[in-house]
C-alpha cells in the first residue's frame, strides 16, 4: 500500500520508520527533509492511504480532504472537535468513499493489554470490582508554551489513551467519569488530573507528565482474584500479574509474566490499519465517545477555581 505521511514530528517520525518502503511521500510546513509543504501538492493518483500526525487542530480539514478524496487515513489520537458533529461528517464522508478512517490508539497493542483484555473477558476473574489506572510521563517542561500546554492539557493527552483503554477492556459502558482533582503545577494548562467512575466496575484514572520516570499501572480488583500491570514495553521490563484469590483468605497463587523488549505496538497497530485498509471499518464510534467524555471533563476542569 502507498501511503503518506503527513507530519514529521516525533510520532511522523516514528510512523515513517514502521511504514517504511510503503511511504511514497512525506508532508510537513516546516521540517526540512519533508518531500511537499502541504498536503494538496501531493498527486492524488500516487498513494492511497495517508498517516496523519499533526498537532490537533489540523486534523479535522486534513481528514476531510483525504476521505472526501478516497484515501484511507490513520490519524494520530486524539480525534476530537469541539463540535461532534464534525466527527459524524467524517464517518459519514469515509462510509460514502468505502475507506478506513482509524484513530491510532497504540496501546492496544501492548502484550499486557492484550493479556488483560483476554482474562477479562475469559470471566476467570469474576465480577470485576475496580479498576485504577496510573499513566504518568515527565514531558511537563517539554511542552510548556508548545500546542499541548493549552486548554485541558494532560487531559486530552494521556487521558485519550485511558478512556480508550476502558472501552477496550470494558466496552462501552455507561461510564460517567467526574474529574476529582486537577491541578496546574507547573504548566499553563492541567499537567496533573485524576478522573473517577462510579459506574461498575469502579474505575480511577490518574494521568501526570510530572513523574520523574515514565511509567504505567494498572490494578484490576475483583471477585475471583486480582490483576496488575506495571510498565510498559517502551520503558521495561513490563510486568503481568494475575492472582487468584484464596478463600475465606490467605496467600494467593500468581502467575507473572515479565517482557523485555522493544516495543512492539508501531509495527503491530501499522499491520492492523493496513488489513483494516483490504476490508474494514475505522473506529470513529469510539472516538465519538471519547471526544463526548473529554469535552465534557474539560469543560468541567477549566470551570474549577485556579
Amino acid at each position: 500500500m502507498k501511503v503518506v505521511v503527513v507530519g514529521l514530528g516525533i510520532q511522523g517520525t516514528k510512523r515513517l520508520t514502521v511504514a517504511g518502503p510503503d511511504v511514497v511521500a512525506t508532508v510537513d510546513p516546516i521540517h526540512p527533509g519533508a518531500g511537499f509543504r502541504s498536503l494538496a501538492e501531493v498527486p492524488l493518483d500516487t498513494f492511497e492511504a495517508a498517516l496523519v500526525c499533526t498537532p490537533d487542530a489540523a486534523k479535522l480539514e486534513l481528514l476531510g480532504y483525504l476521505l472526501g478524496h478516497g484515501k484511507h487515513v490513520l490519524v494520530e489520537k486524539p480525534l476530537v472537535a469541539s463540535d461532534e458533529s464534525a466527527l459524524e461528517t467524517l464517518a459519514a464522508v469515509a462510509k460514502r468513499a468505502a475507506v478506513v478512517c482509524y484513530t491510532a490508539y497504540n496501546h492496544r497493542f501492548e502484550p499486557n493489554f492484550v493479556r488483560m483484555k483476554a482474562l477479562l473477558d475469559s470471566g476467570r476473574l469474576g465480577r470485576i470490582y475496580r479498576c485504577r489506572m496510573f499513566y504518568g510521563n515527565g514531558t511537563a517542561r517539554d511542552v510548556r508554551g508548545s500546542w499541548r500546554d493549552r486548554d485541558a492539557g494532560v487531559l486530552p493527552d494521556l487521558g485519550s489513551h485511558l478512556l480508550d483503554t476502558v472501552l477496550f477492556w470494558f466496552g462501552a459502558r455507561d461510564h460517567h467519569f467526574r474529574v476529582i482533582s486537577c491541578r496546574r503545577f507547573e504548566n499553563a494548562a492541567f499537567d496533573h488530573i485524576v478522573l473517577g467512575s462510579d459506574g461498575q466496575p469502579s474505575l480511577e484514572l490518574e494521568m501526570t507528565l510530572l513523574s520523574p520516570r515514565n511509567h504505567f499501572t494498572c490494578d484490576v480488583l475483583a471477585e475471583q482474584g486480582s490483576a496488575h500491570i506495571e510498565s510498559l514495553c517502551k520503558w521495561g521490563p513490563a510486568t503481568f500479574r494475575h492472582r487468584r484469590r484464596k478463600l475465606p483468605s490467605g496467600r494467593p497463587d500468581e502467575e507473572a509474566v515479565t517482557l523485555v523488549q522493544p516495543d512492539p505496538t508501531w509495527q503491530l497497530e501499522y499491520e492492523h490499519f493496513t488489513a483494516l485498509c483490504e476490508g474494514g471499518e475505522g473506529n470513529i464510534a469510539n472516538d465519538l465517545w471519547i471526544n463526548r467524555e473529554l469535552n465534557r471533563l474539560s469543560a468541567e476542569a477549566l470551570r474549577r477555581p485556579v
